[in-house]
Parts: structure tokens; sequence; C-alpha cells
């Protein structure tokens, strides 16, 4: 989607990715706080500020050696942290958490579109190719996050109804860390990434049509 790119589409580009990140774990911190776990709140993680959830390495560093080794880049936020014994409903308070997050940029793209629509945003005017940027940044989160591949949110949902033995398999994977992650991108996105791309295409369609 993001073709003809210009000095204009990446400021608005940065822009972007550091209130959809800040938006994303503020909510994560925000839901956690709200269903019993104080944890994120003591760490001044309910807020907008986006340099209270960059990690120099995760934000900058990683994407930055990605792209100049000719490989999709990767941005991720510094996790927020909570603890899952004190968060009502168990899993399911859980799950409400890391749903937070995706949603969360789901929201943002949808108000974004609706305000091209509803204002008449005629298509070329910078108005609009900064919030096309907004939606289809937004959107990527939401479809890259929801993947149900721990630690990524929408394994908190596929934790909340898998069996025993899948969990247990989920909470092995996911004890690696951040290693974890770069397998993940590194070996399986080159397959899911096409699937990424047309259901986010797909979304954007939809919303601006």
């Amino acid at each position: 989607m993001f073709t003809g790119f210009t000095a204009f589409d990446l400021v608005v580009l940065v822009i972007s990715l550091f209130v959809s990140l800040a938006c994303h774990e503020a909510m994560h911190a925000y839901v956690a706080h709200a269903l019993g776990d104080d944890t994120a709140h003591q760490e001044g993680r309910i807020t907008l500020n986006p340099f209270k959830h960059v990690d120099i390495f995760t934000s900058v560093l990683l994407p930055f050696v990605l792209i100049l080794l000719h490989l999709p880049p990767f941005f991720a936020a510094k996790p927020v942290p909570f603890n899952p014994s004190r968060i009502r409903f168990e899993e399911f308070g859980v799950a409400l958490v890391g749903l937070a997050g995706p949603l969360t940029n789901l929201v943002l793209a949808i108000a974004a579109a609706l305000f091209i629509r509803l204002s008449g945003g005629a298509t070329g005017t910078e108005v609009y190719q900064a919030l096309s940027v907004f939606i289809q940044v937004n959107l990527g989160f939401f479809v890259f996050n929801m993947i149900p591949f721990p630690p990524l949110d929408g394994s908190r949902l596929l934790y909340a109804f898998a069996p025993d033995p899948l969990r247990k398999l989920m909470e092995t994977v996911e004890s690696m860390g951040f290693l974890t992650i770069i397998i993940f991108m590194l070996i399986f996105f080159p397959f899911f990434s096409p699937a990424i791309a047309n259901i986010t295409t797909s979304i954007y369609t939809f919303l601006l049509r």
C-alpha cells in the first residue's frame, strides 16, 4: 500500500508510528490497571508519551538494521509489564489486556477513515495522504499483533481457550523471550506476510470505499 513514498510521507509515517505505538501500549497498561493490576501504572506506562514506551533496541536499532539487510523491518515497543495473577477474570482478563492494544489501533484507523469520509477529504491532498498513512500504520499494528503467536497480543486470546497441551507449548515458546520474535520474523513471517498484506489492504479498502 505504501507506494510513491515522499519525504512528507516519511515524516507522517514516523509520527504515525509513535502515536499509534503510544496509544497501543497505554491501553494495555490502562486495561491491566482497570482489571486490578497496577504494575504498569506504577511504572508510568499509562501515558501517551511515546518515549515511555520506546525501546532503543527494538524500536530504533532493530528496524534500522533490518532495513540495511533488506529484510522486513520490525518495530516493537517496550513490553508493558503486568502480573497475570492480579488480573480479574483469570485468562479472560489477561486476554482483554492483550486485545486492548490492537483493538485501539483498529479504532484509531476507523476514526481516521470516518474523518476522511465525513469531511469529504479529496484524494491527493496532504491531509488525505497523512490520514491514509496513519490508517495503514494502525491497520498494520492491528493485523500483525492479532497473530496468535506468543508473545504477540493475539496469543493472549488463544491462551484463554487453548487446551492445556497447547497452552504449555505456547508458554515454552514465549519463555524464549525476544528470540521467539526474531525466529518468527525471519522464518515464519515471510510465509504469513502475503496474507497479512491482503487482510490489511482489504480492511483499508473497506474503510475508505
